[in-house]
C-alpha cells in the first residue's frame, strides 16, 4: 500500500515539474491571453487600443471558432473579454 502511495507521488511530482519546466502557468490571468474555446480575457493597454477585435479574432480561430468582444475596461488593471462562437448570431 505505501509503495503504490509512493509510486503515485512520484508521479504527479514528476509531472508537475515537466510542466514548470516547459514554462506553463496555471495561476490565472497573466500578462497574455488568458482563455480557451469559449473564450477568454487579456490585460488592457493603450498599446492593443483598437486592435482588440484582432486579438480575439486570433485566439478563436485556434479553434475554428469565431470572436465578439463583449467588455473593454479602459484602465490599467482591468480586462477587455471576448466570447469565441460557431455562427454568427448564436454565442453558446
Amino acid at each position: 500500500m505505501k509503495r503504490k502511495i509512493l509510486i503515485a507521488l512520484g508521479i504527479v511530482l514528476a509531472a508537475s515539474t515537466a510542466v514548470l519546466a516547459t514554462g506553463a502557468e496555471f495561476t490565472g490571468p497573466g500578462p497574455g491571453i488568458t482563455g480557451n474555446d469559449t473564450g477568454g480575457i487579456f490585460p488592457y493597454s493603450p498599446a492593443v487600443e483598437g486592435s482588440f477585435q484582432l486579438i480575439a479574432d486570433g485566439h478563436c480561430a485556434r479553434y475554428g471558432r469565431m470572436a465578439k468582444v463583449t467588455s473593454v475596461h479602459r484602465l490599467y488593471g482591468d480586462y477587455v473579454s471576448f466570447v469565441c462562437y460557431d455562427r454568427p448570431g448564436r454565442i453558446h
